[in-house]
């Protein structure tokens, strides 16, 4: 093989993997969860020792499931951190919030006694889950996201712009802005 032609096989398959790549994209969005969606149910094991599904809560309260790609990292750590010391703005309101990961769970109850987190942390090593919110990413972990969900299990909003210092005030401000109403007795 000459230079030449070569040189003209490594373009024709550096287009065939951008063409790939790029329909790889196309088709991910076309199943991406939506606001309006109805969420996928789960049920993950917790590390409070409870097992957690959507469907517990329907008609109850509203669920806001905080993704966070790994346990024991800088942006992980702050933001459970946020939620643990204040959680009390979302525990005034009717809502189950947990953070999730495709962790084990081992690793996850350690992180959670590390970070003081008064809250369940979910575990999906399957990444079962992760996929059908369409929040896995391509190197195998969960993109910082955020899906608050209704009483009727509809996604409500998705945050992928998740500040970690600030997330239980924000998640609090946003159930608000989204009518979760507070707790009776609160």
């Amino acid at each position: 093989m000459n230079l030449k032609t070569h040189q003209l096989s490594n373009v024709k398959g550096f287009k065939t993997l951008i063409t790939g790549i790029i329909f790889s994209a196309l088709c991910s969005t076309a199943n991406a969860l939506e606001v309006g969606d109805q969420a996928p149910d789960f049920s993950l094991q917790a590390t409070d020792g409870e097992t957690y599904s959507l469907s517990q809560f329907k008609g109850k309260e509203a669920v806001v499931i905080a993704w966070y790609p790994k346990a024991f990292t800088s942006g992980c750590t702050i933001e459970c951190k946020s939620l643990a010391e204040n959680g009390h703005l979302l525990k005034e309101l009717e809502v189950a919030y947990f953070m999730a990961s495709v962790d084990e769970l081992e690793k996850n109850k350690a992180f959670a006694e590390e970070t003081d987190a008064d809250f369940p942390l979910l575990s999906d090593p399957s990444k079962e889950v992760a996929k059908a919110y369409d929040t896995l990413a391509v190197y195998g972990l969960p993109k910082r996201h955020t899906f608050y969900i209704g009483k009727d299990g509809k996604v409500l909003f998705i945050d992928t712009n998740v500040r970690p210092a600030t997330s239980a005030e924000d998640m609090a401000a946003k159930l608000k802005e989204l009518g979760v109403p507070a707790r009776q007795g609160s």
